[in-house]
């Protein structure tokens, strides 16, 4: 299968691009290693310095990621000072639409606004951006990728990520099901679960990192994704309610490790993968229990299904490919 995957060389652009990361290395280092194949020169920057690093390295684009969260008080001066040196400026929102309390501000500082949420393309219009973009997200294959793993890796099925109140209320219901299963599950918040009297043995509480997470993507027979709820509350600054259509990084990230996937679906999806193909869907708990039961007792097309989800995302899905689609627009 991996010899069916399609190389991809960019064209290098005369261009200098100073990268201000976010921290999530499972991105990050996918987007570094991609401007540093496709530009002259790429300079990794920091969300304190931005100003004081542009005006020392004189970019033709100051590329931020997200600009939340790690952010300093001072992010939206800096922004302003470098565009006063006469220095374009891009972001790439990859939290929407998860804080437009926050976002609705930033957005109107730059030059040109990316989201991977294609709802999000209005909503920013309509809140004075000069320029928006919908930019989907993509996988770093150099960090998720198929590879064998020992047993201590290796269950049933799978999931990693926080316990936002939609995923609890799915593995609640779910408990009686997976009760004799293996299953691993990871993650902050968990402790919400009201059956953790059965689900509390899958639960290993805390951060995964990715290295780690691509073991037990791989070891896994079925890997579940679930979009977190866009309701404002304690979990999310979605204050202005914008609901999400387009898919996390998890699904890029899945089934780049050659494991069969099952999300919730998403509206955009279709656009990316081909449910019941390449990746599987569901839309209620019983759905979903009906396949990962289908799943576990049919090996050949579990596997199958897996490797064509592989060639999808390594054919169309990668940094290399994003960012080269991203520097058209700027």
């Amino acid at each position: 299968m991996m010899e069916r995957v399609q190389m991809f060389e960019p064209t290098v652009r005369n261009m200098k691009v100073l990268y201000i990361p976010q921290g999530f290395d499972a991105i990050d280092e996918g987007v570094i290693g991609a401007l540093q194949q496709s530009v002259r020169e790429c300079v990794v920057g920091s969300p304190a310095n931005m100003l004081q690093e542009a005006s020392q390295h004189r970019p033709d684009l100051v590329l931020v990621m997200n600009g939340l969260h790690v952010f300093p008080p001072d992010h939206l001066e800096q922004v302003n000072g470098i565009r006063g040196l006469g220095i374009r400026t891009a972001v790439w929102f990859v939290d929407d639409p998860y804080f437009t309390e926050d976002t609705t501000s930033i957005c109107q500082h730059y030059d040109v606004v990316f989201t991977h949420e294609e709802a999000a393309v209005p909503f920013y219009t309509a809140h004075g951006a000069g320029r928006v973009v919908y930019m989907p997200l993509a996988v770093n294959p150099g960090m998720f990728q198929p590879r064998r793993t020992g047993p201590q890796h290796q269950y049933d099925i799978c999931f990693i990520g926080t316990g936002f109140w939609n995923r609890i209320a799915l593995f609640d219901e779910l408990a009686p099901f997976l009760a004799d299963k293996k299953v691993f599950i990871a993650g902050s918040q968990w402790n919400r679960l009201k059956r953790f009297d059965i689900m509390g043995q899958f639960i290993h509480e805390g951060w995964i990192d990715p290295g780690a997470t691509v073991d037990y993507y791989n070891g896994a027979k079925i890997v579940i994704n679930v979009h977190r709820t866009c309701e404002n509350g304690e979990d999310n600054r979605n204050t202005h309610h914008l609901q999400g259509h387009s898919i996390n990084p998890r699904t890029y990230e899945i089934s780049a490790c050659g494991t069969m996937q099952i999300t919730d679906a998403r509206n955009d999806l279709p656009r990316y993968y081909r449910p019941g193909y390449d990746i599987e869907t569901f839309t209620t708990a019983a759905e979903l229990q009906r396949k990962i039961k289908y799943y576990l007792h049919h090996e050949e097309e579990r596997r199958a299904l897996a490797w064509r989800g592989l060639l999808t995302t390594l054919n169309q899905h990668t940094f290399t490919r994003r960012i080269a689609q991203l520097l058209e627009h700027v």
